[in-house]
C-alpha cells in the first residue's frame, strides 16, 4: 500500500530534473499522475518510463503561462482519472542561456521580466485557480508550490528570477488563507542547490566546488530529495502544515559569513 493510493496528482515541469523525479516519486507511492511540461516529447518519455514501472501516468503538453494551456490540463487530468488531490508546481524557466540574460536591473530587460514573471509566478497562479475547484470537489488537496532560496536573499545577477520566486511564497501564503478552511493545503519548498542537468549546464565545477563548501551536509542535494519532500506534504502525513515556506538546503541558509570548514 503506498502513502497516496487513489490520489490523482498533477507534476508542472515534469519532463526532467525535479519534476520527473517527482511525478515518478508520486507513482511509486500510488498516485495516478499527470506529467505537464512544455516539452512533450519528454513529457511522455517520464510518462512511459512510469507506465512501464507499473505506475499510472500520461503525458500533457503545456505552456503554463498561457490561461487556456492551464486550464486544460486540469481539465484534462480529471478527465482522465475523475478528480485531482496533489498539485506540484515545478514549471519554472531554469534555461542557462535565457538566464544568463537575466542580469542585475539596469541591464534587465522588460521582455525577459515578462516571461520570467509569466513562467515561474503567474503559471503558479493559473494552476492553483483551475486546480483548488477541483479538489474542493472532493474535500480537499495539497498544492505543493516551488520557489528558491533566491527568493530570501539579493544577489547580482538573476533579479527577475529572484523575484519571481519570491512571489510565489507571497502566493502561497493567500491560497493557503483563502482555502484552508476548504480542506486545500498549500505549501512552497525552497530548494538550495540540487544537482540537475539545468544546473551544471550553467555552473563550472569550481563554482559548484564553492557552493559546496557553504553546505553543512558532506552531500549536495538531487532531485530525490526534493520529491521524497513533495510525496511526504502531498500526503495526510502533513495534514496539519499549511501555508510555509520549507527550506531544503542542506544546511546552507542556515549559517551566514565564511563556509562551513571541512576540516571539521
Amino acid at each position: 500500500m503506498g502513502r497516496l493510493d487513489g490520489k490523482v496528482a498533477i507534476v508542472t515541469g515534469g519532463a526532467g530534473g525535479i519534476g520527473a523525479a517527482t511525478a515518478r516519486a508520486l507513482a511509486h507511492e500510488g498516485a495516478s499522475v499527470a506529467v505537464v511540461d512544455i516539452d512533450g516529447a519528454k513529457a511522455a518519455e517520464t510518462a512511459e518510463d512510469i507506465q512501464q514501472s507499473g505506475g499510472a501516468a500520461i503525458a500533457l503538453r503545456a505552456d503554463l503561462s498561457e490561461e487556456t494551456d492551464a486550464a486544460s490540463a486540469v481539465g484534462s487530468t480529471v478527465g482522465r482519472y475523475g478528480r485531482l488531490d496533489v498539485l506540484h508546481n515545478n514549471a519554472a524557466l531554469t534555461d542557462s542561456a535565457f538566464l544568463s540574460s537575466d542580469t542585475d536591473v539596469t541591464g534587465l530587460s522588460v521582455e525577459v521580466w515578462e516571461r520570467t514573471m509569466a513562467v515561474n509566478l503567474r503559471s503558479q497562479m493559473l494552476m492553483c485557480k483551475h486546480a483548488i475547484p477541483e479538489m474542493v470537489r472532493n474535500g480537499g488537496g495539497s498544492i505543493v508550490n516551488m520557489s528558491s532560496g533566491a527568493s530570501l536573499k539579493g544577489d547580482r545577477t538573476r533579479t527577475a528570477y529572484g523575484v519571481s520566486k519570491a512571489g510565489v511564497n507571497t502566493l502561497t501564503m493567500y491560497v493557503a488563507a483563502g482555502h484552508g478552511k476548504q480542506g486545500v493545503r498549500v505549501n512552497t519548498i525552497v530548494p538550495g542547490l540540487i544537482i540537475t542537468d539545468a544546473v551544471r549546464a550553467h555552473l563550472t565545477e569550481s563554482m559548484l566546488d564553492g557552493l559546496a563548501r557553504t553546505t553543512l551536509t558532506p552531500y549536495l542535494g538531487q532531485p530525490d530529495d526534493i520529491a521524497n519532500l513533495v510525496v511526504f506534504l502531498a500526503s495526510e502525513e502533513s495534514r496539519y502544515i499549511t501555508g510555509q515556506m520549507i527550506a531544503i538546503d542542506g544546511g546552507m541558509s542556515a549559517h551566514v559569513g565564511q563556509a562551513a570548514r571541512d576540516e571539521r
